[in-house]
């Protein structure tokens, strides 16, 4: 089983950045399609952005075209997201989820383990 935690987050002023880190245990990170997903206070879980496992972007919410970018390094079982230009609306807790290699779809149900989440504050 994959084990995933958020770190990264806090509070910043509108137009900073933050970088987002999703720590995996063992291996099998390598192999699976991961996302980052948000969720504001009485909001649905909206999908972020899109990796496989070989590092292909596949999705960017039309939101942070332009200001986020997704990586990661299979080597440090780590999946990023950095955070440009941040925007109050940005305010959310972020989560990362693992899904099998493959799928890039936008259902949470899809995803098969997720980290605690961390939040993002973004004020002004």
């Amino acid at each position: 089983q994959v084990q995933l935690v958020e770190s990264g987050g806090g509070l910043v002023q509108a137009g900073g950045s933050l970088r987002l880190s999703c720590a995996a245990s063992g291996r099998s990170l390598s192999t699976t399609t991961m996302g980052w997903f948000r969720q504001a206070p009485g909001k649905e879980r909206e999908l972020v952005a899109v990796i496989t496992w070989r590092g292909i972007i596949m999705y960017y919410v039309d939101s942070v075209k332009g200001r986020f970018i997704i990586s990661r390094d299979n080597a440090k079982n780590t999946v990023y997201l950095q955070m440009n230009s941040l925007k109050p609306e940005d305010t959310a807790v972020y989560y990362c989820a693992a899904a099998p290699a493959g799928y890039s779809g936008s259902n949470p149900n899809d995803y098969d383990y997720w980290g605690r989440g961390t939040q993002v504050t973004v004020s002004s």
